[in-house]
């Protein structure tokens, strides 16, 4: 039997540090939080929205997209295909729910492709059907964010850094003081949602980040 050939795919360099999400969970729209951390200084933004119509997501998705471009920031829409399409963003994110890898890569072939694994095999697979990037989920329990999801811990998170040659960035409850060990495993970034957004001053708290990051 023959191995299945890796998806051939164009690839990007993608900014280390600070991966920022958008969130309208934490009292701003999805356009503000995408404002406020591009004004901490991430380059590296998702639009994530999982229950608005495919109109409402496109007419948010461009505010934002011309937002990142204004900043020299990647824009990556979440799990739609569609929208990233339409608004012309930089690339798109798949989640285990969401369009396959390959039938994502096949739909956006010069394009940055995301994946989501909470395993060394889910992240081998990724890379090998054409993702650009790995969102290794979740490092440690959120409480605000993604309550309910999986903690996979540092351990597993050190073997799909070890298993994969594109860019791992960490997700899930991430604080300050992880991101020296995060750095020393050789992971690219980290994502930080509610401890930015429902903070007080989050352009401050995303800027305290990425200067927590570079000091590592």
């Amino acid at each position: 039997m023959h191995a299945e050939k890796k998806i051939p795919t164009k690839r990007t360099v993608l900014p280390k540090g600070l991966y920022g999400i958008t969130s309208r969970d934490f009292g701003m729209t999805h356009v503000q939080s995408a404002r406020v951390l591009l004004g901490g200084g991430a380059k590296l933004i998702q639009y994530r929205e999982k229950k608005a119509g495919t109109g409402a997501m496109i007419e948010e998705a461009r505010e934002i997209g011309l937002l990142c471009k204004a900043e020299n920031a990647i824009f990556i829409v979440n799990d739609s295909v569609e929208v990233a399409m339409a608004v012309g963003a930089d690339g798109v994110h798949v989640g285990h729910e969401d369009v396959p890898v390959k039938e994502a890569r096949r739909s956006l072939p010069n394009k940055i492709i995301g994946a989501s694994a909470a395993s060394a095999e889910e992240a081998v697979r990724a890379e090998r059907d054409g993702a650009d990037y790995i969102g290794a989920a979740a490092i440690f329990h959120s409480l605000r964010s993604k309550p309910d999801a999986r903690v996979i811990g540092l351990e597993e998170l050190k073997r799909i850094r070890d298993s994969v040659k594109i860019p791992v960035y960490a997700i899930g409850g991430i604080r300050m003081e992880h991101l020296k060990t995060l750095k020393q495993y050789g992971i690219d970034g980290f994502t930080v949602i509610s401890t930015i957004l429902a903070s007080e001053d989050p352009e401050a708290v995303a800027k305290e980040f990425i200067n927590g990051w570079l000091r590592a």
